[in-house]
């Protein structure tokens, strides 16, 4: 055994081993001593998830154009230049182009994960393969849990989606929670009083709630959570919260601007944003507006472009809306997707999986941005400089919002580290 570190103690060295013996990543000792922690001073994050795959070779790592009947690998739209010198992005995102001194497209985040759906929107949630032993959190709740709500009377964490597992709080416990609705324009169901519930009798009904707590409350942690999670829905179901909602009171252009569904999901996250809230996921395409949404194998892929300006049209329009209200440097906003597609077709003209490498996007949260980071080959399939993982990736958007991206979170008294040994891409902080 080599000889140890004369500033490391027994105790210290111990307790390393012990968790290196138990599966854990941990930092590398003296990491935190010789490396400051990276610090940003974002204060929220809209996380736009974009289920079933997009494809950075027809986005934001485009390629020379290719051809799906002469089975040409490449892009399938041409290319355009950005507000970034040698930066380009794919045609059908004509509108976010002069905005990507303000994004910086992540082009080489890889993970293990090709094949399976369910198994890469976990990993891209939690940042972790799928264990039989651990249920582990989300992202939105892993920030939900280390910073609440950014004001009183808010949820710290709102999903504009359907609720799967994977977006869950794991072993955090429900107080990590979401709340969830997919309707803009009413907010969610279950905070809705039904017809003919004055607050007189919702105030009854809140004390006879009250009044069959144990005395000194639970001592089960579960209840505890339990109890946690329908006080906050009582406090959220007032008028002051669900005002959120009224999107018409938005200026007609504005939400105009925004878009159909997709745009006015995001724009709610903006509403919501000011209200307090501090993490905000948004799905992308819920209605499947191509027919088979990102998952463009085979036929899906000819109406891929409708998805694409969707999205440019919503993601620059959220950019310059936050940027009006002195917004975008406190919100990091991140866009992924489970896996990218690679750059040649499949026999009917779409694409496969490909977890090797694929873009994500980060934009505001006052990042120093640089329109792309990261370079892959000239077919898009191998990393040539500067991979990021994926816990990289999440351990940017902890160090872009304050939080300890280095801790140990516990389930039970089982330590786990809360980025699985990420580093923070240093290029981005100044």
């Amino acid at each position: 055994m080599k000889h140890m570190d004369n500033k490391l103690s027994r105790r210290e060295y111990l307790a390393a081993s012990a968790a290196l013996a138990a599966g854990f990543a941990v930092p590398r000792i003296g990491a935190a001593e010789s490396t400051p922690l990276l610090k940003g001073k974002a204060e929220h994050v809209i996380s736009i998830w974009l289920g079933g795959g997009m494809g950075q070779v027809d986005t934001f790592d485009p390629l020379p154009k290719g051809d799906p009947v002469k089975n040409v690998a490449g892009s399938l739209y041409e290319s355009i230049d950005t507000a970034v010198p040698g930066v380009q992005v794919c045609e059908h995102l004509k509108t976010l182009a002069p905005l990507m001194d303000r994004v910086t497209a992540v082009r080489t985040v890889h993970h293990e994960v090709i094949d399976e759906h369910a198994a890469a929107t976990n990993r891209m949630h939690t940042g972790r393969p799928i264990s039989g032993t651990v249920t582990y959190p989300s992202l939105g709740s892993l920030v939900a849990h280390e910073l609440g709500a950014a004001a009183e009377g808010a949820p710290p964490y709102v999903l504009i989606g359907y609720p799967n597992v994977t977006r869950g709080p794991g072993f955090l416990g429900a107080r990590d929670g979401y709340l969830y609705l997919t309707d803009t324009s009413q907010g969610p169901a279950g905070l809705s009083r039904p017809d003919g519930i004055t607050d007189v009798r919702q105030a009854r009904r809140e004390a006879l709630l009250s009044s069959l707590g144990a005395p000194g409350g639970p001592t089960d942690p579960r209840l505890a959570d339990y109890e946690s999670a329908i006080a906050q829905s009582l406090e959220l179901s007032g008028p002051e919260f669900n005002q959120v909602f009224q999107l018409d009171e938005e200026p007609a252009d504005l939400r105009m601007a925004y878009g159909g569904e997709f745009g006015q999901r995001c724009l709610l996250s903006r509403r919501l944003i000011q209200k307090g809230v501090r993490f905000i996921e948004v799905s992308h395409n819920l209605n499947f507006l191509n027919g088979a949404g990102w998952d463009v194998h085979f036929e899906g892929i000819q109406n891929q472009h409708k998805l694409i300006q969707e999205m440019d049209t919503a993601m620059a329009t959220l950019i310059t809306d936050l940027e009006a209200h002195q917004l975008l440097d406190k919100t990091l906003i991140v866009i992924t997707s489970e896996f990218g597609r690679p750059s040649s077709f499949d026999a009917r003209g779409g694409r496969a999986h490909q977890g090797t490498t694929f873009s994500c996007v980060l934009a505001g949260g006052g990042l120093k941005h640089c329109g792309a980071y990261g370079q892959t080959d000239e077919r898009s399939r191998k990393i040539v400089s500067d991979p990021v993982s994926v816990p990289d990736f999440f351990a940017t958007i902890f160090a872009a919002t304050g939080i300890d991206y280095t801790k140990n979170l516990y389930d039970g008294d089982r330590p786990v580290p809360i980025t699985d040994g990420g580093v923070p891409i240093g290029a981005l902080f100044s």
